[in-house]
């Protein structure tokens, strides 16, 4: 018997003491007969239902039962112990309150037990005894129910949480009498104090309230200007740090600017010089007419005139050699293009090369190219570098390898007689000439088809081609540059910047530096604008310079390096009648305004409507171009999307645009 049944058996508050001992039959295979059973039941008449607790029983805290199993291994089963084990009858004895034995007959059935699972047990390694864990063989009696679900700790998680209680505490006090003497050093009197109302009580709060919001508010305002102090503090330093970027900006690009016009190298260098060139040419005429007239201002403009004969000369020097340094970059670039391998990228992102047959012939006249080019060769190795370019020019018996070969018969000849190399620098330029001329033959080096700009079918530029007014010659439509208001080709790139270098000399450096900016803008929206691309640098300058006044329409910087173009609505594409000229900083600031009328005040929105009406009327054909641009890009889109089918590589159709369809 358990805790449990205990506990249960205390409850019922019974006031009997229970001494039982089992009475077993010795013959453990041998079942009661029926006689024995209906004469035990004259005996002791109690039904076989009753309980131990139903007739008032108390249990002692040990009950002494006395049970002999049989002989069990480890492979018996429970089931094999319900059956060997029927009903079996106990005889107990109950000793009343008034002396008066008596005895109470208890039914065991065995085989309406529940299974008991194997528990294990333990084996002696010496006499090989098989012990088996046992488990009580009575259930606890249950509770009656409360009709609460009820849960129990053994088998829920609890969590434990302290809470601490003010509760009430007794306290006494101590005081003087004739048994006993108390201190009367540390006491105090306490007086009562004036009476307060609950009218002066309020209004005591009311002060105190007032008086802690005013250092409270004390304090938030101390914090407020503390913040504001650091944010000037911290907008003053950025300040600087702008100032000082703008100053080494600057500085970088006047030093860049003086080293273009010291060593000028490109077009724009040029340009720059003659823009600098007429600026002061300009001013010399306005400070020699301010203070001469007549005769001297004659002789004065005279003086003036053979200074920038001078200076043009100058620059014209070092224009030729510019272009002959430009010259022999390009031929090498183009030399290196031609022999590079094939490149693409595989599935994996990296990078893959391979040479053709084509590429190895290139890369081999590359190397012939480069050692009959490179200075400072001596004689042996000038000799061997002339052998090796003769014997590949004897490949392809033409006129142009047999002039290659006569030079360099003529070359080696002038080497074996001590001829200085001075006397010999316009030979060798003519070899390499001739040379380059035969690196560009396609007859000889195929590799050279992609990098020609001439196509090599000559029935292909009876198309997009166009005669230059100017210098007369047949060039196509990319030569020539169209204005916004233009309705005809006029003429060709060479011949405006030729007459814009002998009159008016204007450099659009700046203006080509703001036109490239606008088109990376616009590429970055990816909104197929078109108009953007369609302005020339002259288109540029005319709206900078005419409209808007070469400056910020904000701030009014004149700085044409700090300025950008920007949309003025940015949901709509960008047109010089949706456009504003404005710094690099309220750029940014102007793109993130969601609405322009609200960021901004009625007479500046007004202000800028107005330069958006005059740009209109003088760009008003951009939109009608666009639309063409857009129309004829779309009707190449689907020819190259239709698969071009014929019956021979020969027969080709010719587009309006010059497109081939084979």
């Amino acid at each position: 018997m358990d805790a449990n049944d205990k506990e249960s058996c205390k409850e019922d508050g019974a006031d009997m003491a229970v001494k039982s001992t089992t009475e077993a039959a010795t013959d453990k295979e041998t079942q009661p007969t029926e006689e024995q059973d209906e004469h035990e039941d004259k005996l002791f008449p109690i039904p076989p239902s009753t309980t131990l607790a139903n007739v008032g029983t108390e249990m002692e805290p040990e009950i002494s039962t006395g049970v002999e199993p049989r002989e069990a291994t480890l492979d018996d089963s429970w089931g094999n112990l319900t059956t060997t084990y029927p009903k079996r009858d106990i005889l107990v004895t109950v000793e009343g309150s008034n002396d008066d034995i008596q005895m109470i007959k208890v039914h065991i059935d065995r085989t309406q037990q529940l299974q008991k699972p194997f528990l294990g047990g333990y084996r002696h390694k010496l006499v090989e005894t098989v012990l088996h864990n046992a488990a009580t063989q009575t259930y606890p009696k249950l509770r009656p129910s409360t009709g609460i679900h009820q849960f129990s700790r053994n088998t829920q998680t609890c969590s434990v949480r302290n809470q601490q209680q003010q509760v009430c505490t007794d306290t006494s006090t101590q005081m003087s009498c004739s048994a006993l003497y108390v201190s009367d050093e540390y006491d105090r009197e306490l007086v009562a104090g004036e009476y307060t109302t609950s009218e002066q009580r309020h209004a005591m709060l009311l002060s105190k309230v007032i008086i802690i919001q005013k250092y409270f508010r004390q304090t938030m305002a101390r914090r407020k200007v503390q913040s504001l102090r650091e944010d000037f503090h911290r907008s003053k330093i950025w300040e600087e740090e702008e100032k000082q970027q703008r100053e080494v900006k600057r500085e970088q690009r006047l030093a860049c600017e003086y080293q273009r016009r010291m060593h000028p190298t490109k077009k724009q260098d040029f340009d720059l010089i003659f823009s600098a060139l007429e600026n002061w040419r300009n001013d010399e005429i306005a400070a020699v007419d301010s203070v001469k007239a007549g005769p001297e201002r004659k002789a004065a403009l005279c003086g003036l005139l053979e200074e920038e004969t001078r200076l043009l000369s100058t620059v014209e020097r070092y224009r030729q050699l510019a272009a002959e340094r430009n010259k022999e970059k390009y031929a090498e670039c183009f030399v290196d293009q031609t022999a590079a391998p094939r490149k693409w990228m595989g599935s994996d992102g990296q990078q893959t090369e391979i040479d053709t047959p084509f590429t190895l012939r290139a890369q081999d006249l590359r190397d012939i190219y480069t050692s009959i080019s490179l200075p400072g060769l001596t004689q042996d190795e000038r000799l061997d570098a002339l052998l090796t370019l003769k014997h590949t020019v004897k490949e392809n018996d033409c006129k142009l390898t047999r002039e290659i070969s006569e030079l360099v018969d003529r070359e080696a000849d002038l080497i074996m007689r001590g001829t200085p190399e001075t006397s010999l620098r316009a030979l060798r330029r003519r070899i390499s000439m001739l040379f380059l001329q035969y690196f560009k033959n396609p007859a000889f080096n195929p590799e050279v088809v992609k990098m020609l700009k001439v196509p090599q079918d000559p029935s292909s530029l009876c198309f997009n081609v166009q005669q230059c007014p100017g210098c007369g010659q047949y060039l196509p439509t990319s030569e020539y540059q169209l204005s916004h208001n233009a309705r005809t080709a006029g003429r060709c790139r060479t011949c405006r910047e030729l007459d814009n270098l002998a009159r008016n000399r204007q450099d659009y450096t700046v203006y080509e530096t703001l036109l490239r900016t606008l088109r990376k803008t616009e590429k970055k929206m990816g909104d197929d604008s078109r108009i953007a691309f369609l302005l020339q640098e002259s288109d540029l300058r005319q709206l900078t310079d005419n409209i808007w006044g070469g400056q910020s329409v904000l701030s009014g910087a004149n700085d044409l390096h700090d300025l950008v173009f920007v949309r003025w609505e940015k949901r709509e594409e960008w047109s010089p009648w949706n456009c504003v000229l404005l710094s690099k900083e309220e750029a940014a600031a102007h793109a993130s305004f969601d609405d322009v009328s609200e960021a901004y005040g009625h007479v500046f929105v007004e202000k800028v409507r107005q330069k958006h009406a005059i740009a209109r009327n003088c760009f008003s054909r951009l939109p009608d171009m666009a639309q063409h641009v857009r129309k004829k890009a779309s009707q190449k889109h689907r020819l190259l999307m239709v698969p071009a089918v014929a019956t021979k590589p020969a027969e080709m159709h010719k587009h309006g645009d010059g497109t081939k369809i084979y």
